[in-house]
């Protein structure tokens, strides 16, 4: 019996350690590219529980897409991180 507490508190270190370096992205179970990210999400807005705005950078762009549940539409783009930002969000709101 005390063999197989042992046991058990053995696998429970291994995954408070494991869930402790994933949490602080030391460990990533997926290939990352080096290099800066071609893709990020600034924000998301959701506007009922099958739609959304989303305010997306893209290889130095910035776009507002609307999702639905059947389509993803461009609503706007702009190259001005700053503009974007402001613009899409007020209009967003």
């Amino acid at each position: 019996m005390q063999q197989l507490t042992m046991v058990l508190v053995v696998f429970a270190l291994l995954g408070g350690l494991l869930w402790l370096l994933r949490r602080r992205g030391a460990l990533a179970f997926s290939p990352r590219r080096s290099g800066s990210r071609q893709l990020e999400v600034l924000e998301r807005v959701p506007l009922t529980p099958h739609h959304a705005l989303h305010l997306v950078r893209i290889s130095g762009k910035v776009v507002l897409i609307g999702t639905a549940p059947s389509a993803c539409t461009l609503l706007d783009q702009s190259t001005s991180e700053k503009l974007a930002s402001q613009d899409f969000l007020r209009a967003a709101q």
